[in-house]
């Protein structure tokens, strides 16, 4: 079995579209580790996302991440990050395949609805960010 981070993104949450998508995290088989919601401040929203600080991106997506609630969650599951990745679909949302999440609910390619780790190195990372040990559930 596989950890992964996932987050439904402040422009999912604000349009009320959390209980579905963890409605399609659990109906993919995904098992919810530990769960909950927090709103970021700007200096947690850098610090989470520290490996694009150079990119000229970073600050609308910090600007972003704190912009309002956040769900934030550990999935487990086997290969939980590339299935996890493929349920959420592509980036920009217009080029997402069909049934994914952010086909159906991301507004465009800056506010996408939802966030996963792309390796176990940084899934990790991010799970420590959010989690200590006594927040997941076995």
């Amino acid at each position: 079995m596989e950890r992964t981070l996932a987050i439904i993104k402040p422009d999912a949450v604000a349009k009320s579209h959390s209980g579905r998508i963890i409605e399609r995290i659990e109906a993919e088989g995904f098992k919810i580790k530990a769960i909950k919601m927090l709103h970021l401040t700007k200096q947690g929203a850098e610090g989470f996302y520290a490996v694009h600080k150079e990119r000229p991106f970073f600050n609308d997506l910090t600007d972003f991440m704190c912009s309002g609630p956040a769900v934030v969650m550990v999935l487990e599951a086997d290969q939980a990050i590339i299935r996890w990745r493929t349920l959420m679909g592509a980036t920009d949302p217009a080029e997402a395949t069909e049934g994914t999440i952010r086909k159906n609910f991301a507004e465009n390619k800056e506010r996408n609805a939802v966030h996963g780790s792309d390796a176990p190195e940084t899934a990790a990372f991010e799970i420590s960010y959010y989690f200590n040990s006594l927040e997941i559930v076995g």
